[in-house]
């Protein structure tokens, strides 16, 4: 057998989900990375502006993000030299028409949070226009995250173990006959088990396995960044989130990241923004903050992509042998990856879900592809 082409396990797409459950994989396993781009992570890893909080998000994501924690937290890798979270805080506010919503979060989040007055939130985001917001929700415990520390750690875990990294290698033709054989145009590879890590592109991949898609859907989010008003420095400041998620505004770097929080559906591409979008964006940011937005710095987008039920697949196919599923993590893939990357490489190897993270309820049925709901 040719060693350059032949492999235990094949992963498609080298995002932050390819790359974490590829290391994971790589301690006993022989394992090829394979990405469409020029480089890991160009589409959403690349472009997201993390923030690790447990009290968001559906309840399988709450638990592995918890089950996330400990590494987030003193992640011992030798290839990083500083803390992957840095202390940030999240204020969810509502105007007065917004009770209603308010009072359904807070019961959702419960201990997570903590209740605000509008005049705490001004006190806490001294850019908010006075009497905007009513009321809000803390959650103190939120963290900036360093996905580009996370993502190099799991990419040079990976190559420290001799795992093998192809980029250039969109999945042509993918086929199974003996072992999955997939043709690319760097040249056709071969492995027993393919884990389909591709993002956006996972139903795609399916498709060229014949498989039956999971009903994935990629959603175009867009975010500028924008300086502060002259004398204000909001490093400090926590990140801001409408509680319908109509727009956030977080501090980055000395400016400021805002998004529409938009989620419109398209196709897996490379997203771009579209002036529609920067449009509302730049109008809601304006009616809630005094700032005047007359310069953007950048722009951008990604997309987050989820299945019907809202919940990530990380399961082998019923359908297809050696095929296994780690998609629709719906954005909350970095702040998951240390627990979904550990529970999926479990999963592959046909072992229980580590027991740490089974603790916080994370289950196997809650994950597979054939749960119900799934196309």
């Amino acid at each position: 057998m040719n060693n350059s082409t032949n492999f235990d396990c094949i992963v498609i797409g080298a995002g932050i989900a390819g790359a974490s459950v590829a290391a994971e994989l790589s301690t006993d396993r022989r394992v090829l990375l394979l990405e469409r781009e020029s480089q890991p992570g160009y589409h959403t890893t690349g472009r997201s502006a993390a923030l690790f909080t447990v009290a968001y998000g559906p309840k399988v994501i709450r638990a592995l993000s918890r089950a996330s924690a400990a590494f987030f937290n003193d992640p011992a890798s030798p290839y990083l030299d500083h803390p992957l979270l840095e202390p940030r805080g999240a204020v969810f506010l509502a105007r007065q028409d917004q009770q209603t919503s308010l009072r359904r979060t807070a019961e959702e989040l419960g201990a997570h949070v903590t209740p605000l007055t509008g005049a705490e939130i001004e006190t806490l985001v001294p850019l908010l226009r006075k009497g905007y917001a009513t009321g809000g929700l803390r959650d103190a415990s939120a963290a900036d995250i360093d996905v580009n520390g996370l993502h190099q750690h799991y990419l040079k875990t990976f190559r420290a173990a001799g795992g093998v990294l192809q980029t250039k290698a969109e999945v042509l033709s993918l086929r199974k006959a003996g072992d999955w054989q997939v043709e690319t145009p760097q040249g056709q590879f071969h492995a027993p088990v393919i884990v389909n890590a591709a993002g956006a592109w996972a139903d795609v991949i399916a498709k060229l396995a014949g498989l039956t898609p999971v009903g994935l859907t990629p959603k175009r989010r867009t975010a500028l960044t924008v300086a502060p008003p002259d004398g204000m420095v909001p490093d400090r400041w926590p990140m801001v989130v409408d509680i319908d998620e109509q727009f956030y505004l977080k501090a980055d770097a000395g400016k400021l990241l805002i998004s529409p929080a938009d989620a419109t559906p398209s196709p897996p591409c490379d997203a771009q923004p579209e002036e529609l979008d920067v449009a509302i964006c730049i109008d809601r940011i304006e009616t809630a903050f005094n700032i005047n937005l007359r310069r953007i710095e950048s722009r951008w987008a990604g997309l987050r992509s989820f299945v019907p039920d809202g919940d990530p697949a990380a399961g082998y196919d019923p359908e297809g042998e050696g095929f296994f599923w780690l998609a629709g993590q719906g954005g909350y893939g970095i702040q998951t990856a240390p627990a979904l990357a550990r529970t999926a490489a479990a999963l592959l190897r046909g072992e229980d879900i580590p027991g740490d993270i089974a603790a916080e309820g994370v289950t196997v049925e809650a994950l597979a592809r054939s749960r119900a709901g799934l196309a």
